[in-house]
């Protein structure tokens, strides 16, 4: 890893790159002539040479990056002194952090609950119709953007100037409103509705995932249980209501549980539209604009703290949600 960093020279991190992947190549050629000669390697050595690389990774890579950081949630900027909860209570005590936390709890709301609904009525609506491979590919075609890309889109179609004599906007949104006979509106200055239009992006990114699972859920329905349903005079929105949303419903439950910890996360939205200003800043952001911004270790570390804290409900909700759905199968 040192000899890598300090490589300057083209020649040189090639040369690296090739002893690096002579070396990964050696591990697996070890591990695999072990597997193949289980009479003389010992089963509980085998399972540590493939599970070992894995943990080492989680363990350097997860665990002790995590418990630093609730180590140095509790000291000051500089890591030297220790404040107890102060860090924790100064960010529940100032209105600017505060607002943080609401706009939080605004994304995570509202992005599962909004996607999975779009997601899931879309994939409802294109189900067995003639053009649905096309219309899946529209709605899905969001996910192959990146976030950045995405938000430097959304921040054209957004876009405001009130310096334009003629009242001729460049963006989408603004340009539409002139055309309706509206006044022009700054979208990404006008609190609290900003962080709602950034929340938009970020279910139009979303709501391709949610409907492609939820879609794939669907066909997995067993087509004897609709048509014993539709024999019995169900309608089609008792269809929907009793038989294919309890049906799919892990899939619901791991759509809504995946989108809520991915907007838990969202930084890069955030930084790319607005860079946490206007009161949209969230805490993803906020811990980067804390501890490498401002210099603040412990105020950012304490911040990770709680997105820490926020996520372990829902990766547990999810873990035994699938424990019930294995079970009953």
């Amino acid at each position: 890893m040192d000899l890598l960093l300090n490589a300057n020279s083209a020649g040189e991190k090639f040369t690296v790159m090739i002893i690096a992947i002579l070396l990964f190549v050696a591990v697996m050629t070890i591990i695999l002539f072990a597997v193949d000669r289980p009479r003389n390697v010992p089963g509980w050595l085998a399972a540590i040479a493939f599970a070992g690389p894995a943990l080492l990774l989680l363990i350097f890579g997860l665990v002790r990056p995590a418990l630093i950081t609730i180590y140095q949630a509790f000291f000051d900027r500089t890591g030297e002194n220790f404040v107890g909860t102060d860090n924790l209570a100064q960010i529940f005590a100032t209105p600017d952090l505060r607002q943080v936390i609401y706009n939080t709890f605004a994304w995570t709301i509202l992005t599962p609950l909004v996607a999975t609904f779009l997601g899931l009525l879309y994939a409802v609506l294109v189900d067995k119709t003639r053009f649905e491979a096309v219309a899946k590919a529209l709605i899905f075609l969001p996910m192959a953007i990146s976030m950045v890309g995405a938000s430097i889109i959304w921040r054209f179609v957004y876009d405001y100037r009130a310096d334009i004599g003629d009242n001729t906007q460049i963006g989408l949104a603004n340009q539409v409103l002139v055309w309706l006979g509206f006044e022009p509106y700054q979208f990404l200055l006008q609190q609290p509705w900003n962080t709602v239009f950034l929340i938009i992006v970020f279910i139009w990114i979303q709501t391709g995932f949610a409907m492609t699972v939820l879609s794939a859920a669907i066909k997995a329905i067993p087509d004897d249980i609709t048509e014993a349903a539709k024999l019995d005079g169900v309608s089609g929105v008792q269809l929907f209501r009793f038989v294919t949303v309890p049906a799919i419903r892990p899939a619901l439950i791991v759509v809504l549980t995946t989108l809520a910890i991915g907007s838990l996360k969202v930084f890069d939205i955030v930084r790319t539209m607005t860079g946490g200003q206007f009161g949209t800043s969230i805490v993803a952001n906020e811990f980067y604009t804390q501890a490498f911004r401002q210099g603040d270790q412990g105020l950012g570390a304490a911040l990770a703290l709680i997105l820490f804290i926020l996520v372990v409900p829902i990766v547990a909700y999810n873990v035994r949600q699938q424990r019930i759905s294995e079970e009953v199968r």
